[in-house]
């Protein structure tokens, strides 16, 4: 029998708020406090474990250890990934949709999506000259959900974007949020699935025609691992889980404006426009900027890690963010260095910003390679495209809001084109 006392218990009787209160921190400021890489607390009544490193990674993610089928809260299903979607399925069922998911995540269709994102930034800038200030925030959302739905072959009325890019954004804002940011993401969701629900039933009655190839087309006619197509309201949930996790990257391109504001000297490497550079001061945003801060799984059957007892049932979360600053993996944790990608070899389960494992069979996000193009996109924009100032604001960030995001959404003043001789 593994020795009891050699695995750290908080001492409350629930934890709730606590988590709540720390947010990003909670299992960090843990797993420093107790120097171990495993715990056990109190959540919503129920007993849970802790987990973070590398080593933890690779346990969570093996599939005959944990499962996720279930797991999800139906407050997150009911605001940021829709009831019975994708995230909440296991075995031979998830591996067959996920399949679908990764046939649209190819390298070609990131291409695509990196060069619409370019291109709709562009044709933005001549209104952004002509207004005294942007909120970097907002204008980047409705630019995704523009380039989102244009990609994925779905029909989006100018007058509908704004409406339809708030809806995306309160999605994500709802995920750990209580009150009215999650009442507000629920209603939100509501109003994307009618809306993606009737697109879809008008694409298979023939009133809406769907490129082949396309994501519409592809969720339309979807058959399942029974040969089904998946009633219309699922479809919709699908499809909205390709669409918002493109706008979601909303926040990511603000982490970037902030860099590029808090680390200056970063952007000389970045103006001769090099891909490698790019690539590296994104995933350095990626990895410093709080994003995901958890992920949940249950133990599929009982088994002994690191003198723990994790028996069947059981609620283990990873500790996401922790792992993205764990001081054995990262050299300086703490500070913003892109450098430090210049050498690094890939490695599945020590940089999980969007997830860790095998993304084709595993829980990995299969929209990260989607996430890194646009990224660089937006980010090239930024340094070589434009000029711009950055005026008085407030920029810093709450640890405990889940998503969290620079209080101002990172405002831009006296915006103009550079010149070609720039």
């Amino acid at each position: 029998m593994p020795n009891k006392k050699h695995v750290p218990h908080d001492r409350g009787l629930d934890d709730t708020m606590d988590l709540l209160n720390e947010g990003y921190m909670f299992i960090k400021n843990r797993v420093e406090q107790y120097k171990a890489d495993i715990f056990e607390t109190h959540l919503l009544g129920q007993k849970v474990i802790c987990i973070t490193g590398e080593e933890a990674a690779k346990i969570f993610y093996d599939p005959e250890l944990f499962y996720r089928k279930g797991v999800t809260p139906k407050r997150v299903q009911k605001t940021l990934f829709g009831v019975g979607a994708i995230q909440s399925m296991d075995g031979e069922a998830h591996i067959h949709r996920k399949k679908l998911f990764m046939s649209l995540m190819a390298p070609s269709y990131q291409n695509q999506l990196a060069k619409l994102t370019m291109d709709m930034l562009q044709d933005s800038v001549k209104g952004w000259e002509n207004k005294e200030q942007i909120v970097l925030f907002d204008e980047v959302s409705e630019i995704l959900c523009r380039v989102a739905c244009q990609w994925a072959g779905v029909p989006l009325k100018e007058s509908e974007v704004k409406e339809r890019a708030e809806d995306f954004t309160l999605m994500v804002d709802a995920f750990g949020a209580v009150g009215p940011r999650h009442w507000k993401g629920r209603r939100a969701r509501t109003r994307a699935e009618e809306w993606i629900k009737g697109i879809i039933e008008d694409v298979r009655s023939g009133n809406i025609k769907a490129e082949e190839g396309s994501a519409l087309y592809a969720m339309a006619f979807y058959r399942d691992i029974d040969k089904n197509h998946l009633d219309s309201h699922m479809a919709g949930i699908e499809l909205i889980n390709v669409l918002r996790p493109i706008v979601a990257i909303s926040t990511f391109i603000v982490f970037e404006a902030l860099a590029l504001h808090e680390y200056p000297k970063c952007k000389d490497k970045l103006l001769s426009g090099d891909e490698n550079e790019l690539k590296m001061f994104v995933q350095e945003v990626r990895r410093y900027y709080p994003f995901t801060p958890l992920l949940g799984a249950r133990v599929k059957k009982d088994f002994v890690w690191n003198k723990c007892e994790f028996k069947k049932g059981m609620l283990v979360l990873l500790d996401v963010y922790g792992i993205d600053h764990d001081p054995r993996i990262w050299n300086n944790p703490d500070k913003f260095c892109p450098q430090r990608f210049k050498e690094r070899k890939e490695n599945l389960f020590d940089f999980i910003p969007q997830g860790g494992s095998n993304p084709e069979k595993g829980h990995r996000c299969p929209g990260e390679g989607i996430t890194i193009e646009i990224m660089k996109a937006s980010l090239d924009f930024l340094v070589n495209k434009i000029e711009y100032d950055v005026p008085n604001q407030n920029l810093s960030y709450s640890m405990k809001k889940m998503p969290t995001l620079p209080e101002s959404k990172f405002i831009m003043s006296n915006i103009r084109r550079k010149s070609e001789n720039n």
